[in-house]
């Protein structure tokens, strides 16, 4: 991978959004425990200084589909916000520096806009290797870190707050739903790296609890794009279901040859559709018959949701899709402020305290909460189904099923207790 810094790839300089709208949005606290970090100071209602915030995310590159709309979205999050009179009465200013699907261009981004910008809150990646490269980077500055993909879980870390859905809160509901509707043999396919790995991890822990059984799995590299081979070995083993953990532009094919392979089994996923919108993308009936656990769909049909769809596109009427880190990053910027107004300052140590509190938000997908002690999301479940239309149907209903974050609760993480930077597995329950 490419080493760049330059001020070409870093972007424009600050920018703020200063235009009319009305965010449709609340957050309130809830009482718990306090605790403490590091980072920046500054307090809330002082002066006419901005509050900085930092959004790095790939606009172009290989990345450039799923991590557009998050910019956008944050976008969209920060001019309300301002329209509105900003935190406290600050101007909030975004930062917006493309990595351009580098990881190392990540990192430098994420020092930059830590030692040099001063950002008082920072957002970065897609992928568990982003995080992995960011978040190092985040702890030995003690700063605060939202990580907004749904990802493998397991992340214990004082500076980090994971709003994304975990695979056990994804997988969960969907694997539940394919067993007593198929049956219990199941055959799982995952991109060879950090998240494709755990997650199939995870799919054998719950296969235990939910009396099912993995018969095949084969992990693939995120290079490959030729998968006539896997579609075989599925057929020889002829399970019920295949678990289809694929990420990326190459892993796209996956559905497409198998449906020109014929291969008539159910597919269950944590990761297509709901980010990369592969239903979207790819030709009918592609997709047929692929069920997905996700918290967020733009086709999510809901009063609330639909006003947040309307007002995005409003904004951004030739953005692609709605994805769920989209969402992510919309409703943790109205976090963030919800915290700083109630800690009264943007010293991070006060802010990550507030945060560790607990907060209940109302999100576009519905009314969701924070776990202070792990740093992690209470989430609304869908089971979402394409058809031989790629018609996106909710098999739980369109309000979903919430979901505690319980992973790292049983494994013991109190981050209002100890400091901890550990990312823990399911090998660890």
């Amino acid at each position: 991978m490419s080493d760049r810094q330059n001020d070409s790839t870093y972007g424009l300089s600050r920018r703020g959004y200063l235009t009319s709208g009305t965010a449709l949005f609340t957050a309130t606290s809830l009482a718990g425990c306090s605790g403490g970090g590091g980072g920046s100071t500054g307090s809330a209602d002082s002066g006419d200084d901005p509050v900085t915030v930092g959004v790095i995310d790939s606009q172009s590159g290989n990345a450039a589909l799923t991590g557009t709309p998050k910019v956008q979205a944050s976008e969209l999050a920060v001019e309300e916000i301002n329209a509105e009179g900003g935190i406290n009465g600050r101007e909030v200013e975004l930062l917006t520096p493309d990595p351009e699907s580098d990881i190392n261009t990540f990192q430098q981004h994420a020092r930059r806009l830590i030692n040099e910008d001063n950002v008082d809150a920072l957002w970065a990646g897609i992928r568990s290797s982003v995080r992995e490269a960011v978040r190092p980077i985040a702890d030995e500055n003690e700063q605060l870190y939202f990580y907004t993909t749904q990802y493998e879980g397991g992340v214990c870390d004082k500076y980090t707050f994971a709003m994304g859905a975990t695979a056990r809160q994804q997988l969960t509901p969907v694997m539940e739903y394919l067993t007593d509707e198929y049956g219990p043999d199941i055959y799982t396919i995952a991109a060879d790296y950090n998240f494709g790995q755990l997650s199939a991890d995870w799919i054998e822990l719950l296969a235990d609890d939910i009396g099912a059984n993995v018969i095949g799995e084969e992990f693939v590299p995120l290079s490959q794009n030729q998968f006539s081979s896997s579609i075989n070995n599925i057929q020889e083993a002829d399970p019920d279901y295949v678990m289809a953990i694929l990420v990326g532009a190459n892993h796209t094919s996956f559905y497409e040859t198998a449906e020109s392979a014929g291969l008539d089994v159910p597919i269950g996923s944590s990761t297509t559709m709901g980010l990369a919108f592969e239903h979207r993308r790819l030709d009918p009936p592609a997709l047929e018959n692929v069920h997905i656990g996700t918290n967020y769909m733009e086709e999510i049909d809901t009063e609330r949701n639909n006003d947040f769809v309307s007002r995005y596109y409003e904004k951004f009427p030739d953005a692609e899709y709605l994805n769920q880190s989209a969402h992510n990053n919309y409703f943790s910027m109205y976090m963030y402020k919800q915290a700083v107004e109630e800690a009264g300052t943007t010293d991070q140590p006060e802010v990550i305290a507030t945060l560790e509190d607990g907060m209940e938000i109302s999100a576009p997908e519905g009314d969701i909460s924070l776990n202070g002690e792990t740093h992690h999301m209470s989430h609304n479940m869908r089971i979402g189904r394409a058809d031989e239309n790629h018609e996106i149907s909710y098999l739980n209903g369109d309000e979903g099923e919430l979901i505690e974050p319980s992973f790292l609760q049983e494994i013991g993480c109190d981050l209002t207790e100890e400091e901890e930077t550990t990312q823990y597995t399911p090998a660890d329950l």
